[in-house]
């Protein structure tokens, strides 16, 4: 016995059941920019109750938010960088010691004699050239990049003091010393740095190929190499990208102490990847925004400002930032949008 059917007209559209913008898979970054955006907003709530006169303070409370974004300004650079190496798999732990060595060679006597360009342009090819080494070593040597970046970093700091002679170099270049007291429409000059340093790359990451490849290659780094991407290449040219922030914090850095120093970026790597991490930016690979990054450099500076305006011992401050970076490790092992997704689907 046959049973009547209702006619398919073909032409017509399949029915897609409405979606609100919030529970769309694509709006995952966006909801969680926005969480980190109310933690920095939270943040500012405890200041304004702890030190309401700084605070609630119109004027007073934008010259502290300058300051703590003058002060995120050289960790935040390297931040960026450090975003698009994890977003492909990789890490970077030579950072903070690449920023100290172009530091140091950027402000050598000889460099000096040769005029503003010649210390710009020394410390951008110094970065660049130890992140080609690091970028070699995991592509090319089949390196782990934990093991290769440490090598790095442990070569840098010794190549550093060698060169300085273990000396802090004192800069005499006015115009790169300016960065750090010259401002622009009230905004310090390296907090511009950061800023323009932070829309390159997220211009980089979102609308170039060089972004896609990144995120591919961190997805799943084979699937990436049978789809015609030169895997080995870009994991280079990530590295490189990498030094190239280095180089940009060193002048960041030099500008605000007036000096060259082997000591510079002391633990900054770990302060970088923390930020990335805060930020939304998966250990794994694969996923990653330069807001997210930006968001969370701003919490962790707005947190160790807190700190300093409350007189927090640095122990304390340590074992505080400890255990916020083992939080956002697990709030990104454990999504809790995950979990309530599959609680209703159970």
């Amino acid at each position: 016995m046959s049973t009547a059917t209702e006619p398919v007209d073909v032409h017509d559209p399949p029915r897609v059941t409405a979606q609100s913008w919030w529970q769309r898979e694509g709006a995952d970054n966006a909801k969680r920019n926005l969480a980190l955006l109310g933690v920095l907003v939270l943040l500012l709530i405890i200041g304004a109750v702890t030190h309401p006169e700084i605070f609630l303070d119109g004027q007073r409370l934008w010259n502290n938010e300058l300051t703590v974004l003058t002060q995120a300004s050289s960790i935040g650079v390297l931040t960026i960088g450090m975003t698009f190496v994890i977003i492909s798999g990789g890490i970077d732990l030579s950072v903070g010691a690449l920023l100290a060595l172009a530091s140091v060679w950027c402000t050598t006597v000889a460099t000096q004699s040769y005029g503003t360009f010649s210390m710009i342009f020394t410390a951008l090819v110094v970065g660049a050239a130890a992140g080609a080494v690091n970028g070699a070593l995991v592509a090319y040597g089949r390196l782990v990049p934990f093991i290769a970046t440490l090598a790095v970093m442990l070569a840098g700091r010794g190549l550093a003091q060698s060169i300085s002679g273990s000396q802090t170099q004192i800069n005499h270049d006015a115009f790169i010393n300016g960065f750090a007291t010259n401002k622009v429409l009230g905004v310090p000059v390296v907090a511009i740095i950061f800023l323009v340093v932070v829309a390159i790359g997220w211009v980089l990451l979102n609308r170039t190929t060089f972004g896609r490849r990144t995120v591919a290659i961190g997805g799943n780094a084979e699937a990436a190499r049978l789809a015609g991407i030169n895997v080995r290449l870009q994991t280079v040219l990530l590295y490189v990208l990498s030094g190239i922030c280095c180089g940009i914090a060193a002048l960041i850095v030099v500008s605000q102490t007036t000096s060259g120093s082997n000591t510079h970026g002391d633990l900054y790597e770990l302060d970088a990847i923390a930020a990335a991490i805060i930020g939304g930016t998966a250990l794994t690979g694969g996923r990653g925004t330069i807001i997210g990054s930006l968001l969370g450099v701003l919490i962790f500076t707005q947190i160790t400002n807190l700190f300093v305006i409350n007189n927090l011992q640095i122990d304390s401050q340590r074992i505080i930032k400890g255990g916020i970076i083992v939080v956002a490790v697990l709030i990104q092992t454990f999504p809790i949008a995950s979990l309530w997704r599959r609680r209703k689907a159970a």
